[in-house]
């Protein structure tokens, strides 16, 4: 992908970012989450490319969400597949809580792995510990092979966890084990690159969380050259096994077998993010561990914007200025403020 492709995906998650800040502390996920998915869209279909999108949080009956295999841009140019979520943290984002970003990959047109929108578990360490994990160990024997790797003792070791009760056992067994566990309420994109960045203070994240923010992070993940290992969910097997999630299962499992990918089997980060053409762009809503959230006086907004380029290895950090005119506010959806 090229660089100039790669820094215009920058402005991508920055309006999606200052759609979504509008509705900060309102008490309503999915307005925040409908304005940063509109002005997403809006700004994708500005970029000169031939785009779809091959895995997201929505269906194409279910919009205005971006569906899988929407085909975004102007159609013509570079071939580019895109892994989307407009708001991680949507719940945080309703809440006015820390941590909430924008954030998209992209990579060629074979790069990205296409799935549907499911479960997926998830365990992601940095590149100290590259090809020290496997998801089809117990988590303790994952945390003895990185505590010794990183010459740690277990009471020096700090692993992220989402904080849902389907981990409460996990979290009790990291303890017990002598680890230190922080529990995020969401965001476990963000909580995978502070495993991978230079003192991001994470030495591991594992969780079942959703399969859009699993693909995005290992386009990180690949890029930082940290490692990941993760695999797809049936919601039967996540949320009680009703016959509505065993429904919604088997259309899960149908899906997974179009796309010519198996659930419950490991995934490796080079079956995840398939080379390193790619890109990964996210942009602070709220102030988190990982990036600034908006401030805004005025018609003026600051962001705060990571880019990641895998290609070169480059990460970039870029803090921009927003005069919010009129013709602003409408894609911002922050008309009448």
């Amino acid at each position: 992908m090229n660089r100039l492709l790669a820094i215009e995906f920058s402005r991508i998650t920055e309006a999606a970012a200052l759609a979504a800040f509008a509705w900060v502390g309102r008490g309503d996920k999915n307005a925040a989450d409908d304005a940063a998915v509109k002005a997403m869209r809006f700004m994708l279909n500005q970029m000169e490319m031939d785009a779809e999108i091959v895995i997201g949080e929505g269906e194409i009956d279910e919009a205005p969400m971006l569906y899988i295999s929407e085909k975004l841009g102007s159609g013509s140019g570079e071939q580019v597949a895109i892994a989307v979520d407009p708001i991680d943290g949507t719940r945080m984002t309703a809440m006015g809580q820390n941590n909430a970003i924008s954030v998209l990959a992209a990579g060629g047109k074979e790069t990205l792995l296409r799935a549907p929108d499911m479960y997926m578990e998830k365990l992601v360490v940095g590149a100290e510990m590259k090809g020290m994990i496997d998801l089809n160990l117990p988590i303790e024997q994952n945390l003895r092979r990185v505590a010794q790797k990183l010459g740690k003792s277990m009471s020096q070791v700090t692993v992220m966890v989402l904080a849902k009760p389907r981990h409460d056992d996990v979290i009790n067994r990291i303890q017990q084990l002598g680890a230190r566990v922080i529990a995020i309420p969401d965001g476990d994109v963000a909580g995978s690159l502070l495993c991978c960045l230079p003192d991001g203070g994470v030495d591991m994240l594992y969780g079942i969380g959703g399969a859009p923010e699993g693909v995005i992070t290992a386009a990180a993940v690949r890029a930082l050259g940290g490692d990941m290992q993760a695999r797809l969910l049936p919601r039967n097997e996540v949320k009680e096994n009703s016959v509505e999630n065993q429904q919604i299962a088997a259309e899960e499992i149908r899906r997974c077998q179009e796309s010519g990918v198996e659930v419950n089997t490991v995934l490796r980060l080079e079956q995840l993010a398939k080379d390193d053409n790619l890109v990964f762009v996210a942009t602070g809503i709220t102030n988190g561990d990982l990036l600034k959230g908006i401030q805004r006086k005025g018609n003026l907004a600051t962001t705060e914007t990571l880019l990641i380029r895998g290609n070169s290895r480059t990460i970039r950090r870029i803090q921009s200025t927003h005069y919010l005119n009129r013709k602003d506010a409408e894609i911002y959806d922050l008309i009448g403020e």
